[in-house]
């Protein structure tokens, strides 16, 4: 079977999930963060370099131009989780699981948890974005911690080093605490760096309530919701919705394993609950 790969340093797209999950381990200290980071591996490191390089207002601005329209076609949730499929990697020798497989293992633990059927919805669906790469985006604009662009980064973000190479260093307005935006202006109306959360979004925004949105645009923003980073940006219904975005960050990063889901049980259960929320096509 052919697989599809989005170019850049990483072996495969997970390589930063589980720098992200050995990183916030529950029992790793702050202080521990540098340290972890720079022993890192070269191909993590790499990709991060890239990440904050490129990740600039500009490029921003154009893809949210390219891809916001909605104009890359028409299909449902199931179609879109089998095209994501295609990523997996038959040289990891660490899982042979399938993107669906993982998305399961999310609602799943969501589902055993006793939370809201939107919210097993929304673990499902939650990396939906990655699809992404089948339209050719390279890594670094597909997967990585999410930042606001057009203000200063904030030091709590990873690699913070890196952005020494962002050539948005040298517009004045953007290293400001602000930048082009204004206190307390809330996050509806911040840019942030692009990748897989900020397409589903926008994809998915209609049909889902509120809590869901939030999670599904924010889950990558580790600077503010495990950091406490941005808060300035912040209206106060921003900072009650993101008690749900850190309810979902535990499911988000621990859930996985080597135990495969049994699809064809399963699968009744999500029909009924994909068609729920979701009409059976979908524009992306």
């Amino acid at each position: 079977m052919s697989r599809t790969y989005a170019g850049g340093p990483l072996e495969r797209l997970e390589q930063w999930d589980d720098f992200l999950q050995s990183r916030y381990r529950p029992e790793r200290k702050k202080e521990e963060f540098r340290v972890f980071d720079e022993t890192s591996p070269a191909v993590v490191k790499d990709f991060y370099r890239q990440n904050h390089a490129r990740q600039t207002v500009e490029f921003v601005r154009s893809k949210r131009a390219e891809y916001l329209p909605l104009r890359k076609g028409e299909m449902g949730i199931w179609e879109a989780m089998e095209k994501l499929n295609t990523l997996v990697d038959d040289s990891d020798p660490d899982t042979d699981l399938s993107q669906i497989d993982h998305n399961l293992q999310t609602a799943e633990a969501i589902r055993a948890a006793g939370h809201p059927r939107w919210m097993i919805l929304t673990g499902f669906i939650h990396d939906l974005g990655k699809i992404l790469c089948l339209y050719g985006e390279e890594q670094w604009a597909v997967v990585g911690d999410t930042f606001p662009v057009g203000c200063a980064w904030s030091d709590k973000i990873v690699f913070h080093e890196y952005f020494a190479a962002n050539p948005d260093r040298h517009v004045p307005t953007y290293q400001t605490r602000c930048g082009i935006y204004e206190e307390g202006c809330g996050l509806d109306r911040v840019m942030l760096s692009w990748g897989h959360d900020e397409y589903l979004y926008h994809v998915t925004k209609p049909y889902l309530p509120e809590p869901a949105q939030y999670i599904i645009r924010y889950h990558s923003f580790y600077p503010a919701h495990r950091e406490g980073a941005y808060g300035h940006l912040m209206t106060e219904h921003d900072r009650e919705m993101f008690e749900w975005v850190r309810r979902f960050n535990p499911f988000d990063l621990y859930s996985k394993s080597d135990s495969r889901p049994r699809l064809e049980d399963l699968k009744p259960y999500y029909d009924e609950l994909i068609s729920e929320f979701f009409p059976p096509r979908i524009r992306w």
